[in-house]
């Protein structure tokens, strides 16, 4: 039986570049927001762009936290999607509250004087052994995008340093996150996402 891949419509999200990943791969992709697809899904994709307060705004707006919060398959964040499967958000006036299903805040980076955005190809290192990472390269490069990050925790799967170190990629349950962008990282991005379908 063909797996059931849906990218999760928040509203906010350039879903485009992650549907054409998935389909690159051979799947089939689906954009919703309807309950009895999402929760029917093998496999979800939360995407985001923008700020935290405006994404979590949409979700609020839609429907979508609760319905995340049902979840039970595995669903990977992707960038923004990451850091609003955390606890909280500092990007904005006042803390942005959000999903809560990884016991960590997003922060703005402590880069050591370096710029903001986080912006380009950095080298990730993985903290375990980890199915989302099989077949990549130790030490492989992601493209990243991003001024907030969670630091690194128990619930960390790979870290990036840039300034400091952060997460790159963490993981709690089944929800899963990835600070990066694997939609435009080439063949190892391509291998992660691969990894997620098939895990």
């Amino acid at each position: 039986m063909r797996k059931q891949t849906v990218i999760i419509d928040t509203g906010c999200a350039n879903v485009a570049s992650v549907r054409f990943a998935v389909e690159r791969l051979g799947y089939q992709a689906t954009l919703s927001r309807d309950p009895d697809v999402v929760l029917g899904a093998d496999k979800l994709f939360l995407p985001g762009v923008g700020t935290a307060s405006e994404a979590m705004k949409n979700l609020t707006e839609r429907g979508l936290v609760d319905l995340v919060k049902q979840v039970e398959q595995p669903l990977l964040g992707i960038c923004l999607g990451m850091q609003m499967l955390g606890t909280h958000s500092d990007e904005g006036d006042s803390p942005v509250e959000c999903l809560g299903h990884i016991p960590a805040p997003t922060k703005l980076m402590d880069t050591a004087g370096q710029p903001l955005p986080h912006m380009g190809w950095n080298r990730v290192a993985t903290v375990n052994d980890h199915p989302l990472f099989d077949g990549i390269p130790a030490g492989s490069h992601f493209y990243f995008v991003h001024s907030y990050a969670m630091p690194v925790g128990d619930y960390t799967l790979a870290q990036c340093h840039y300034g400091h170190a952060f997460s790159a990629a963490i993981n709690q349950g089944n929800y899963f996150g990835v600070q990066f962008h694997p939609e435009r990282s080439g063949k190892v991005g391509a291998r992660l996402i691969q990894n997620f379908l098939e895990m």
